[in-house]
């Protein structure tokens, strides 16, 4: 229906019916690039199927209802028994059952499973968010429970399955389960040495109770979560230790796990945080040895914080696709807005933070493929590339998705934009798993305890040696920086920066379109921009950077 006063045109068409994955080059390219496949192979078949599905008004519509139905918690029923349950949208489960079905929380049981999973968790994040958490959460749980032989045995079937199986039952008879996490409190935040949660033997062996409580549990619907607790040891151990709790004990009675209330945040609404009390008869397995909670857990976090890059770059990527659609179609002082000179260069500029990101994403992820598989440059390359690309990408998402939806102008600061959603969520995922003063610091860690580190990082930009003369300067000037130690520690945030700046750098030379890679190191190495977006030097290609990253919809054309 029309109205009777005015019109309705120069409206752009909403973003659906498209392929998230098979129209975003950057991320296409580089799983054909380090899965090995060809671009028909059937990795990229399965992505694409996805991708089709990321893409559709009946996802976007998912997306849009979970977030606006954010979880309730109920303590107790209509007779008063406790029984600490969150109530989810039916959308909530839809999201899941398709991201679980499509192996976006199993890297573990395949070829180049990282990867793929790395990739599948990419294009569904476009879709929401906030659905993530538990997802990231049952992929990282699987290295940390591989310290107990016969609970990994036992449980990573069903951490790896494709099958999403809700509700409150033992894990003995469900298809599939999720995990969670609870290590903070409230006293030390990432400070996790400083926990009190206490855990004493509780007669079987290897199982303990547990007093106290978590002030951030991500995911408390799920079926177990890692916790850490300080144990007393009698005979000298204790200490720090990682354990495993039950939501459903085997016997089918419910685990103490009193949920006191769910955060009310700034974004991630669809999913539910939790603070979470154990009142001395919470039961619980121990993983790993007593006092070794910290190295149990330290490749649960590694893994998680590859999730917050990943998950960045893809906030950014769809805040991008978002912008540049919308321009396309948009019309104003006489032509489409992505025609316009200076709309082009804050375009091109916002496509090369996503690209970059996107790029360094799933190099993290090949990476961990091929250190799983024995690649000792890559699993130290990893120690010091995965604190200083979740310190960088993570910073970025705000800024682009900001910038992104300026473009929009005010249809983007309205709600059925979407945009808004995509903004609340950017600054997440550089706090998750420590924040910026965190990552750079433990980036300086392994600078400083780990030679071989460095030497992995250098043999991996060295390969895009004296292709673009801006990088060969950004090397020298960062070994420059390290060779100064005269308080690095005020200097980690700068560091981690450049060590990101660079390997981006070099992947983009050796690896995307010529006219990607020179206008990243002009801009982001060379220094011939400014501080704003848009602000690209005369010379760079802004016509075909643009076009790269503007995807087409079955219904626009």
């Amino acid at each position: 229906m029309t109205a009777g006063t005015h019109s309705v045109f120069n409206q752009p068409p909403p973003l659906v019916e498209y392929d998230v994955f098979s129209q975003d080059a950057a991320l296409s390219e580089a799983f054909a690039r380090w899965s090995g496949e060809a671009p028909d192979g059937p990795g990229a078949a399965e992505l694409a199927a996805l991708g089709r599905q990321a893409g559709s008004a009946e996802a976007r519509e998912w997306g849009f209802q979970a977030d606006e139905n954010p979880p309730r918690l109920r303590t107790h029923d209509r007779y008063g028994n406790r029984i600490d349950e969150v109530e989810f949208h039916p959308a909530w489960h839809r999201l899941l059952d398709r991201a679980v079905a499509a192996g976006a929380a199993d890297a573990w049981s395949r070829p180049h499973g990282q990867l793929k999973r790395a990739a599948a968790f990419y294009v569904w994040t476009q879709v929401e968010a906030g659905h993530g958490c538990p997802l990231s959460m049952t992929h990282a749980a699987v290295p940390a429970l591989r310290a107990e032989t016969e609970l990994a045995a036992e449980l990573e079937p069903l951490l790896t399955s494709r099958t999403y199986e809700p509700g409150l039952r033992p894990v003995a008879g469900k298809a599939g389960i999720i995990a969670g996490m609870g290590m903070t409190e409230k006293q030390g935040g990432s400070d996790v040495r400083a926990n009190t949660t206490r855990a004493e033997p509780a007669g079987e062996p290897g199982m303990y109770a547990l007093t106290g409580h978590k002030w951030f549990c991500s995911a408390p619907m799920s079926d177990v979560f890692l916790v850490l607790a300080q144990v007393s040891g009698s005979d000298g151990a204790g200490g720090l230790t990682c354990f495993l709790v039950p939501r459903v004990l085997p016997d089918g009675s419910r685990n103490t796990f009193r949920i006191q209330r769910l955060k009310d945040k700034l974004g991630n609404r669809s999913n539910a945080s939790a603070e979470v009390e154990f009142d001395g008869t919470t039961l619980a397995r121990r993983v790993g040895e007593e006092g070794r909670g910290v190295p149990t857990i330290i490749e649960m976090v590694a893994a998680t914080r590859v999730d917050c890059v990943t998950g960045s770059a893809a906030i950014m990527r769809q805040a991008v696709a978002q912008a540049a659609h919308h321009t396309a179609y948009r019309s104003a002082f006489g032509g489409p807005l992505i025609d316009k000179p200076l709309m082009r260069n804050v375009l091109a500029d916002l496509a090369l933070e996503s690209e970059a990101a996107t790029a360094l994403a799933m190099r993290l992820a090949a990476a961990q493929d091929s250190a799983a598989g024995g690649s000792s440059h890559d699993r130290y390359l990893l120690r010091l590339a995965v604190p200083a690309a979740k310190y960088w990408v993570t910073k970025r998402c705000t800024p682009v998705t900001a910038e992104a939806l300026e473009c929009l102008g005010g249809n983007g600061y309205v709600e059925e934009s979407g945009m808004p959603r995509l903004l609340r969520e950017s600054p997440l995922n550089s706090i998750w798993e420590g924040s910026g003063n965190v990552q750079a610091l433990d980036m300086l860690r392994a600078l400083q305890r780990e030679p071989q580190a460095l030497n992995a990082y250098l043999t991996e930009v060295g390969r895009a040696g004296g292709a673009d003369p801006r990088l060969d300067r950004a090397m020298k000037d960062l070994l420059g920086e390290l060779s100064d130690l005269d308080g690095i520690e005020a200097r980690a945030r700068r560091l981690a920066e450049r060590f990101a700046l660079v390997l981006q750098g070099a992947l983009l030379v050796q690896h995307a379109p010529p006219e990607v890679a020179d206008a990243f190191c002009a801009s982001r190495l060379g220094g011939e921009s400014g501080a704003a977006f848009g602000t690209l030097p005369r010379g760079a290609d802004l016509a075909a950077i643009v076009e790269r990253v503007r995807p087409r919809t079955d219904r626009a054309g």
